[in-house]
């Protein structure tokens, strides 16, 4: 699902795999929200970025953040209302939908 510009990102971070897995389970679950993207950043960090309406993206985000944190180390969880276009080319390295 490749990122265009036009909502909301959320991202959060985790050390390993499995608190990333629980927290984009738990997000999908929160809210109405399209998981587009995971990134593998190195050093065992993990990214899951989910797409969607503000209000939508921000419950997710939390509840993903909760999950994750309850199972494993959260390094980091955001909320980026409508980043400009040029941020999908970051966000879509590894599309889901490829």
């Amino acid at each position: 699902m490749r990122y265009k510009g036009d909502e909301a990102l959320g991202l959060i971070e985790t050390v390993g795999l499995v608190p990333a897995l629980k927290a984009a389970d738990e997000m999908l679950k929160a809210a109405e929200v399209e998981l587009i993207s995971y990134e593998n950043i190195g050093s065992t960090l993990v990214t899951v970025i989910v797409k969607g309406d503000v209000a939508a993206v921000k419950s997710a985000v939390e509840a993903g953040a909760k999950a994750a944190s309850e199972i494993g180390k959260l390094t980091a969880s955001n909320v980026m209302p409508r980043p400009i276009p040029g941020v999908g080319d970051i966000v879509s390295v590894h599309d889901i939908d490829q």
